[in-house]
């Protein structure tokens, strides 16, 4: 993984959420190591239309859609989440205990790193 751009590394990470769950910004970056929170939203922001990148499963800390630099958030990603499952409370949160992605799996004894 050294070798990896830090976009790469970032986008491997989100593509281990699963349906149903979210992570925030500050979480993908401590996964993916030597990158910020803000480096995840940049990320995002440059996920290809039609990628496999489950970009929309990515949140603030607050558990909301971030707004974007036009103003207003992503309601296509809202709409992303609640179809799958995932319900907003009346103030535009998600709750990450129940809603939040854990993390990768740790590895197994004897598995390969």
């Amino acid at each position: 993984m050294k070798n990896e751009s830090m976009y790469t590394r970032i986008f491997n990470v989100v593509r281990m959420i699963p349906p149903g769950k979210a992570a925030t910004y500050g979480q993908i970056s401590r996964i993916a190591g030597r990158c910020s929170a803000r480096n995840v939203g940049y990320a995002m922001s440059s996920v290809p239309f039609g990628s496999d990148i489950p970009w929309h499963r990515v949140i603030n800390s607050r558990g909301m859609v971030s707004i974007r630099s036009g103003g207003g958030e992503c309601s296509a990603q809202r709409q992303l989440l609640e179809g799958e499952g995932i319900l907003f409370n009346e103030k535009g949160r998600i709750n990450l205990d129940i809603y939040g992605w854990e993390g990768p799996e740790p590895l197994m004894k004897g598995e390969a790193e």
